[in-house]
C-alpha cells in the first residue's frame, strides 16, 4: 500500500481506498457521518466525539484552514477523521495553520480522496458501524477481521476519558468578530456545570446570561454539587452511550426536584434516564447543522446543531410527569422534555451552536428564567 494510500475497512467488508491526510498510523472507531458545510475545526475539538471516525459529507474541507479560537474543547476528540477533498489552501484572515498540519500536529489519522456520498449512503442504509482507518496495514482482510472485533459504543463508559479532573471556575464570555471573546456581564447566578464532554461555547453562552460557572468532574456526587449551594445545575453534552455512565445518572436522579436542571445532549439523556425512562441507539445518529426540530409549545421551527447517536423514549416517561417539548421533523424522534412540576427542561439537540445556526440560543435565558422562578418561590 505505501504512504500513497490509506484504506477504510467497516465492519461489514465494505472498503473505501483513498491517500493518507494528518497523522500516519491507525485509528479505530464508530464511523459517523455529519452533513455541516462548515466547522470542521469545532467538530475535531467536540468531545462527544470521542470513540468515533468522522465522515465529512460537504466535498471541500479544511478552506479556511485551523486557528486558535475556534475550538470547542483543549484538545481534538475525534478518533479518526475522513474527507473527500482536503484544501491544500487555507484562505482565511484567521487561519494559523492547515488542517492537515493541525491533524498531523494532534496525531489523528485521517484519510482523503474517498467517496464520501457513496460512504454517507452506506451508512444511512446500513447503519454506523465499527471501522479501521489505516496507512499501514496492506492486507484488507486482515482489517475486516479486525473490524469485526471492535468493542461499538454500546455499554462504554467514554465520558470518564473527556471529563475534566478538577473543579474550575469559567470566566470567558462570547466571541465577538471586533474584539474576540469578551468579559461576560457580572454573574447573578450561580451554576454548576457538569462536564460529560462540554464544549465551550455552552460554557460562553452561561456567561452571557449572568451566571457564575462552575465546572466539576462528571463523577462529582450530587451531594458535593448541593454542598456548593448552586441555584442551577447544568448537565452537558459528551459521548457514547449514556447507560455506560451509571455513576452520574445516581448523582442527577439525586438532584431532580431539588434544584433547577438543564440538559443538553447527553444530558437529556442522563436526566431521563435518572427519572426512570429509556434511551436506545439510532440507526445513524443526527450529527450536522441543518436539523429542523419543532418546539411543541409555540410551533415555531428551529434549524439546530445536532450531534448524538442515542435517543430518549418519551412513551418510557408519559407516566412520570414528564412531557416531550420539541420533536425533530426529519424522523421524529424526541428532541426535547420537561417535567411537569420540577424545575428543570433539556434538549437533545446543541443550541450553544458553534459555528451555526443559533436559532435556540434563547434556551440559556430560559434557563435563567427558571433560575429566577424557582427562587421566588416561598
Amino acid at each position: 500500500m505505501g504512504v500513497s494510500e490509506a484504506l477504510l475497512v467497516l465492519r461489514d467488508g465494505r472498503v473505501f481506498r483513498g491517500r493518507p491526510l494528518g497523522a500516519r498510523g491507525e485509528a479505530t472507531g464508530e464511523v459517523i457521518f455529519n452533513t455541516a458545510m462548515s466547522g470542521y475545526q469545532e467538530i475535531l475539538t467536540d468531545p462527544s466525539y470521542r470513540g468515533q471516525i468522522v465522515t465529512m459529507t460537504y466535498p471541500l474541507i479544511g478552506n479556511y484552514g485551523v486557528n486558535e479560537e475556534d475550538v470547542e474543547s483543549r484538545r481534538p476528540w475525534v478518533n479518526g477523521f475522513a474527507v473527500k477533498e482536503a484544501s491544500a489552501v487555507a484562505s482565511s484572515w484567521r487561519g494559523r495553520t492547515s488542517l492537515d498540519d493541525y491533524l498531523r500536529a494532534h496525531g489523528i489519522v485521517a484519510l482523503q480522496g474517498i467517496d464520501t456520498r457513496a460512504l454517507t449512503r452506506h451508512l444511512r442504509d446500513h447503519g454506523s458501524q465499527d471501522g479501521i482507518i489505516s496507512t499501514e496495514e496492506r492486507d484488507v482482510e486482515r482489517l475486516r477481521e479486525r473490524a469485526r472485533t471492535l468493542p461499538g459504543l454500546v455499554g462504554r463508559d467514554l465520558v470518564s476519558e473527556v471529563t475534566v479532573d478538577a473543579p474550575f471556575e469559567w470566566t470567558e464570555g462570547a466571541w465577538r468578530l471586533e474584539r474576540g471573546y469578551t468579559a461576560p456581564p457580572a454573574g447573578r447566578w450561580r451554576v454548576v456545570a457538569y462536564d460529560a464532554g462540554i464544549k465551550l461555547n455552552i460554557l460562553r453562552q452561561l456567561r452571557t446570561v449572568g451566571c457564575d460557572v462552575t465546572v466539576v468532574p462528571a463523577s462529582t456526587p450530587a451531594e458535593a454539587v448541593l454542598e456548593r449551594k448552586p441555584d442551577g445545575v447544568f448537565l452537558s453534552n459528551g459521548p457514547g452511550d449514556p447507560e455506560g455512565v451509571p455513576y452520574l445518572v445516581a448523582s442527577i436522579g439525586r438532584l431532580l426536584g431539588k434544584v433547577p436542571v438543564f440538559g443538553i445532549c447527553l444530558g437529556q439523556q442522563i436526566i431521563a434516564l435518572a427519572a426512570g425512562g429509556r434511551t436506545y441507539k439510532l440507526p445513524f445518529g443526527h450529527h450536522g447543522a441543518n436539523h429542523p426540530v419543532r418546539d411543541l409549545a409555540t410551533g415555531r421551527v428551529e434549524i439546530t446543531s445536532q450531534n448524538h447517536n442515542f435517543a430518549v423514549d418519551p412513551g418510557s416517561l408519559a407516566d412520570r410527569g414528564w412531557e416531550p417539548s420539541h420533536v425533530n421533523l426529519n424522523d421524529g424522534t424526541c428532541e426535547g422534555l420537561r417535567h411537569r412540576e420540577w424545575p428543570v427542561f433539556c434538549v437533545q439537540y446543541h443550541p450553544e451552536a458553534s459555528p451555526g445556526p443559533h436559532d435556540a440560543s434563547d434556551l440559556f435565558r430560559r434557563f435563567t428564567e427558571l433560575m429566577a422562578a424557582t427562587a421566588a418561590r416561598p
